[in-house]
């Protein structure tokens, strides 16, 4: 084995006895009483750690991973978020394809916009979980991820603690700072989109009263601290002259965009300011309609299925291979499964144990049907849905569970899954958005909670 590799292998390994060591350090601690618990509580909903009204983080410490394995999981991201971008190009100039993807005639009309910049996604964000074989990325957040400014937030919760602080002074490590990159990755956009204002002002659009709202007041102070007026404004706030968009006397050069794309298409016409505005190119909007074609889960059909390999590289394919899961448009015909060609409703029928469903648009677990957790009566049902709706159906990728120190009124462990979710800007990671259930369903929506990322340099 090269001397690198060697080196690698024995940095990694003693990762797990750092954390081991945290957790028992955490766990006989005697300073964690039911007045502290109350301070962490109150401290999360007093810098936005909330969904809706539910705080999300209890537990106590970050989620660890040493540079090496951060650095891999960067570049399989960027790579695959690289391939997604040439499948939407692709796929405005390809009916066939597009018709693959499945948007609207609405979403697909709006997605030929040229947003005026050249970068399909300014800010997303790909899920993945993390087994004993290494990682696999579920699905990608294209068109509006959240939780940019939690690991800023989060930081101000775990690091001061005892048992963190000691950490962070005995070990060499790295904070990621999504929000700044976000930050600089919205004047990028704007800047290409060809926009002059030295300092442009930024509106975050979603509705009001949305779960996830509590982040956007922490952007808006980031963006404002460092000297960049924003606002929160809902869609039904804002105005078009024919030459700027607005909210009352406010002029906005950016829109952030957190609103979701299909309901704002449910909710809102051509007409609509933001609409208007988009079409005669006189906002930049971030991230742009286009990204709707990205953000369907079809596209790791594309990615996952031989018949579009012709559109990758060797390396790409290879990297699908070994980072994506199977995964089809749910219809009926035949497939290729595992080097065989199969009657694909036949399949699911079969293999229920392996596969889960999923709608082609949807987030925050809406839709979905776990075929393990199911009867054969439920997944029947499940499976005339799929058809009936735009759904693909994802091959299962073996969870692993790991300990993890978490309160309520008292400290305990807590075997929890953990998924890792890279943020990337301009298709380059920074941080990542880390989440921890006890369902194999992960997400904040569904119950599930957060912690920091910290990565462990010179492992």
């Amino acid at each position: 084995m090269p001397a690198l590799a060697v080196a690698t292998a024995m940095s990694e390994a003693l990762l797990p006895s750092i954390i081991t060591a945290l957790d028992e350090q955490i766990l006989n601690d005697p300073s964690f009483v039911q007045p502290v618990f109350d301070d962490l509580i109150a401290a999360q909903r007093r810098l936005g750690l909330v969904f809706g009204d539910r705080p999300t983080c209890p537990f106590l410490r970050p989620h660890l991973i040493t540079r090496s394995q951060y650095e891999e999981v960067s570049r399989t991201a960027s790579i695959i978020a690289a391939a997604v971008e040439r499948i939407v190009a692709r796929a405005l100039i390809d009916d066939d394809l597009l018709a693959v993807l499945g948007p609207t005639e609405r979403e697909a009309k709006m997605a030929r916009i040229d947003p005026g910049y050249s970068r399909l996604c300014v800010s997303s964000r790909l899920d993945s979980y993390l087994s004993d074989g290494g990682f696999q990325f579920l699905e990608y957040n294209a068109e509006t991820p959240a939780g940019v400014g939690d690991q800023m937030q989060l930081e101000q919760i775990l690091f001061p603690l005892a048992h963190l602080k000691a950490l962070l002074a005995e070990r060499p490590h790295w904070r990621p700072q999504p929000h700044r990159r976000l930050l600089r990755a919205l004047v990028d956009a704007y800047r290409e989109w060809g926009g002059e204002a030295e300092r442009p002002q930024i509106a975050i659009v979603d509705w009001k009263g949305v779960a996830t709202e509590s982040e956007f007041f922490v952007l808006r102070d980031y963006f404002a601290s460092e000297e960049y007026e924003t606002i929160i404004a809902d869609p039904d706030e804002l105005i078009y002259d024919g030459s700027h968009l607005s909210r009352g006397d406010f002029r906005i050069d950016i829109v952030y965009k957190r609103v979701i794309i299909h309901e704002f298409l449910e909710r809102c016409d051509d007409n609509h300011p933001l609409a208007l505005a988009y079409a005669d190119r006189n906002i930049c909007l971030v991230n742009s309609f286009r990204t709707k074609i990205a953000h369907k889960k079809a596209v790791f059909a594309v990615l996952s299925d031989p018949a579009y390999e012709q559109m990758f590289t060797p390396t790409e394919i290879e990297i699908f291979r070994k980072h994506i899961p199977w995964t089809r448009q749910v219809q009926r015909g035949r497939t290729t499964f595992h080097n065989s060609e199969q009657d694909l409703i036949a399949l699911m029928r079969q293999e229920r144990n392996r596969l889960v469903l999923k709608p082609n648009d949807d987030y925050g677990g809406h839709g979905v049907f776990i075929g393990w957790e199911s009867t054969v009566e439920e997944w029947e049902r499940a499976i005339q849905i799929a058809l009936e709706r735009p759904y693909v159906v994802q091959e299962r990728v073996a969870l692993k569970k790991t300990p993890m120190p978490m309160f309520t009124d008292r400290v305990r462990m807590e075997e929890m899954f953990i998924d890792f979710n890279p943020f990337l800007f301009h298709n380059e990671v920074e941080g990542a958005l880390i989440r921890l259930s006890t369902s194999s369903l992960l997400n904040v929506t569904s119950g599930g909670g957060q912690t920091a990322l910290l990565v462990m340099e010179g492992m």
